[in-house]
């Protein structure tokens, strides 16, 4: 009875004529693969950091903002002590990195001291402090400021004043939103009218 031709499937065919130079190339080859996607991959980490980073804040590494209780401020009170009384972050000068807005006064224990605010950045170098580098509001004008707040690029705040001298200390009367944006290498301020008015 005649024997039907037997069917190898291709890989048995290629295994039977394998050669001990064959399987030595064959490593040599696989062992160039590795090592050149060992090359490959930095490369390709680095460009998806790239387009990351150009894609947005997001992906970049978190920096931590300027903590604005460690910051003696150029605020005189007069042996009182200094009060941070609020902060706000955002990255204000489009550098990547988070200023922080500060909010502070006196702590006179009563009455209600006015307020100052202080923008305040860091140092790229490791373990850099705090610092102000800028005075949006001065204690001179002896306003209260509340609902602080950065956003696009702007520093929002409410401030809360009087509308003369007589006008007593704990009972502002005036309330104006302010906003302050760094243009021309300078913080510039900004009086909006919608919430101008009396208290």
């Amino acid at each position: 009875m005649p024997h039907s031709p037997t069917t190898q499937a291709p890989e048995d065919l290629a295994h039977r004529g394998a050669t001990p130079a064959h399987w030595l190339a064959t490593a040599c080859a696989m062992a160039a693969v590795i090592a050149g996607a060992g090359f490959l991959e930095p490369h390709r980490t680095a460009g998806a950091a790239e387009v990351a980073t150009a894609a947005g804040p997001v992906s970049r590494p978190e920096i931590a903002a300027p903590d604005a209780h460690a910051v003696t401020y150029p605020l005189d009170c007069k042996g009182a002590p200094q009060l941070v009384t609020d902060t706000a972050e955002g990255d204000l000068d489009g550098d990547g990195r988070p200023e922080t807005v500060a909010a502070v006064r006196c702590d006179a224990g009563s009455g209600t001291p006015p307020h100052t605010l202080y923008v305040l950045t860091r140092d790229r170098a490791e373990g850099s402090v705090p610092r102000v580098v800028a005075t949006l509001l001065d204690a001179g004008r002896r306003q209260t400021v509340t609902d602080l707040a950065v956003g696009d690029g702007d520093v929002t705040a409410t401030l809360l004043g009087y509308s003369s001298p007589s006008v007593p200390r704990y009972s502002p009367d005036v309330k104006r939103l302010a906003k302050w944006r760094w243009t021309a290498g300078k913080f510039r301020q900004e009086l909006t009218d919608p919430t101008a008015g009396r208290v």
